[in-house]
């Protein structure tokens, strides 16, 4: 069985769409926020140019989606599955970024359950990659039961490499923390 990201995940309060060239506007409306980068490893990716590339690279990966809170009916940020190893069994979900007013308010739980979920469907295990500065990232992967496993120079697609963390949370694992 192929692993192919459905276009669209949803629960009660979120829903991921596929991302399209249309959603730039909106999607740039809750990354221009500099605060949402301060961790970041690329911290001017809040500049519109810079948002660009990373926005073309999501487009270009077939698997990049929109957040949406369904109670607002409002963009409030993005996400993507990438890095699919069919041998390993593995897949990475990330790019992840929210609108400040969603931090901490249990949102990413939720969408990362849904990706989790319909990803371990094909996979063994889920990678992460968290900045190596970005504390609160860390700690919300933390929260999700993935453990770190390495410490990387990552490549970002149009932006120069950077030291990340990277975490790995296995099926059995997740399975179990949902009983």
């Amino acid at each position: 069985m192929k692993f192919v990201a459905p276009n669209t995940l949803e629960n009660d309060n979120v829903l991921l769409r596929i991302m399209n060239p249309s959603d730039f506007d909106a999607l740039y409306q809750v990354a221009k926020d500099p605060l949402i980068w301060e961790q970041h490893p690329n911290k001017d990716r809040w500049k519109e140019d810079v948002f660009r590339q990373f926005f073309e690279a999501a487009l270009a990966s077939k698997s990049a989606y929109l957040i949406y809170d369904k109670k607002n009916n409002t963009c409030i940020g993005s996400t993507r599955y990438y890095g699919l190893d069919q041998v390993g069994r593995s897949i990475f979900v990330g790019f992840t970024f929210y609108a400040r007013a969603y931090w901490g308010v249990g949102i990413n739980p939720l969408v990362k359950e849904m990706m989790f979920d319909f990803a371990f469907n094909f996979v063994d295990s889920i990678l992460m990659h968290v900045g190596a500065e970005n504390y609160r990232s860390q700690k919300a992967v933390e929260r999700l039961g993935a453990i770190k496993v390495a410490e990387r120079i990552v490549s970002y697609v149009n932006e120069p490499e950077r030291k990340n963390i990277e975490y790995m949370l296995q099926k059995s694992s997740w399975l179990r923390a949902k009983r």
